[in-house]
């Protein structure tokens, strides 16, 4: 089952407070982004990645691909103002009807298992995301009082990637366009059109790296992965 990846990689990242693009901070000496397309390069099921970078970095980008010699990346696209536009520009170097993953550049440690899970899921309804079951309590918070404690039982924290067949999503992305609608995730555009999207559970380790605190944890799951090799 062959899917297509897009992976924005444009953004700044401001909560790193790096300086710079975090995807190209280094884990174990490897670039952020490098971890995260290894695991496409390494699935049999994809056949392409669609980098989605800014136009300043994008020959920075194209250097790390050639330094990795990573063959499945198949296309460099110039990011938008944002996360949205960017994965729309993205879809767009995708023609056949296929299913499409986007997923976070920042997110490193996806599981191959739970890729093909989200694949055959997609294909059987359409469009399906990757979440987990909320482990804390959560509070709704006005003006820094609480309104109420929410039933944490139904309540997920979806993670990428989201996994879609290309014609829905690029209908989604269309349609939020002429609404000048700007959704939170991906999944959102096409529940903004009322389609509905299935939940295949996620794996608590596919953390996005998001800000200083989460380098640690990272550091900290590469090396027990590294000692189960």
């Amino acid at each position: 089952m062959n899917y297509s990846v897009v992976i924005p990689a444009a953004g700044q990242g401001k909560r790193m407070k790096a300086g710079k693009n975090k995807q190209f901070l280094q884990l174990s000496n490897i670039p952020l982004i490098i971890h995260t397309l290894l695991v496409f390069e390494k699935d049999p099921w994809c056949k392409e990645v669609i980098l989605v970078t800014n136009n300043e970095e994008k020959e920075m980008m194209m250097n790390l691909i050639k330094d990795h010699a990573l063959q499945k990346v198949n296309d460099f696209v110039i990011g938008g103002s944002e996360r949205q536009f960017s994965v729309a520009n993205g879809l767009g170097s995708i023609n056949d009807d296929t299913i499409v993953l986007i997923h976070d550049g920042a997110r490193p440690f996806i599981e191959q298992s739970k890729i093909h899970e989200l694949v055959l899921c997609a294909k059987d309804t359409g469009a399906a995301v990757l979440a987990v079951p909320v482990k804390d309590t959560i509070k709704k918070v006005t003006e820094s009082k609480v309104e109420e404690t929410m039933e944490r039982s139904s309540l997920w924290a979806v993670q990428t990637p989201q996994a879609f067949r290309l014609s829905l999503i690029k209908k989604a992305h269309e349609l939020a366009k002429k609404q000048s609608f700007l959704g939170t995730d991906d999944a959102s555009l096409v529940e903004n059109m009322n389609e509905p999207v299935a939940i295949v559970e996620g794996d608590y380790l596919n953390m996005k790296l998001t800000t200083p605190e989460d380098l640690l944890f990272a550091e900290a799951i590469l090396a027990s992965r590294k000692g189960k090799q």
